[in-house]
């Protein structure tokens, strides 16, 4: 999951996006999940319904985390990659990345965690 996560950095944002080509954020959750054989939603907010929540403190390579940014709920997701770091599509630098989850922006934002 995560190999196949990290491989994709650098892929270009794109709204809607699902493929290398152009990834949205649960485009990209979507499409390395598919990778391993499970299907998810498109959509962030039903990407959180799924699986268990899982603590902050518990969160492992492959889990989901869930931050509130441009509505309220659940609006990005990315796929942690270690207890203090994720990959995600995220629109503000346009590529597909490696950030801190307690990274000033990001810790604000945290919604959750779900594993599946």
């Amino acid at each position: 999951m995560v190999a196949t996560a990290l491989s994709l950095r650098g892929a270009p944002y794109r709204s809607g996006g699902a493929d290398p080509q152009g990834f949205d954020c649960s485009g990209f959750t979507q499409y390395v999940f598919s990778r391993q054989g499970l299907g998810l939603p498109r959509a962030a907010r039903d990407q959180f319904q799924l699986g268990q929540a899982v603590k902050t403190r518990d969160i492992v390579p492959g889990d989901l985390l869930f931050f509130t940014t441009t509505e309220h709920g659940a609006s990005h997701v990315g796929i942690a990659i270690s207890r203090g770091e994720f990959v995600h599509a995220p629109s503000s630098t346009g590529v597909v990345r490696v950030e801190r989850i307690d990274g000033a922006y990001w810790a604000r934002r945290f919604l959750g965690a779900r594993r599946l």
